[in-house]
């Protein structure tokens, strides 16, 4: 499984904008098809919000990649 850190340059990052960030998705728009069609887990619980605010401890997981995001 792929580990990737994504540095905060704010308070906060959506979920949307983590899994483009990283290349998970391509663009925003596909985020919400992303998010129904895969099991993405945030701290564990499973996550089908694009808008979900992600903090600096959280963990995201998505197939074959594991997120920390770090300030």
């Amino acid at each position: 499984m792929e580990k990737q850190i994504v540095k905060l340059t704010s308070d906060h990052i959506t979920l949307g904008q983590l899994l483009k960030d990283v290349g998970v998705i391509g663009t925003g728009g596909q985020a919400k098809w992303y998010l129904q069609e895969n099991t993405v887990l945030v701290n564990g619980t499973a996550e089908t919000r694009r808008g979900r605010k992600l903090v600096a401890g959280d963990a995201v997981t998505v197939p074959d990649m594991q997120i920390t995001v770090q300030d």
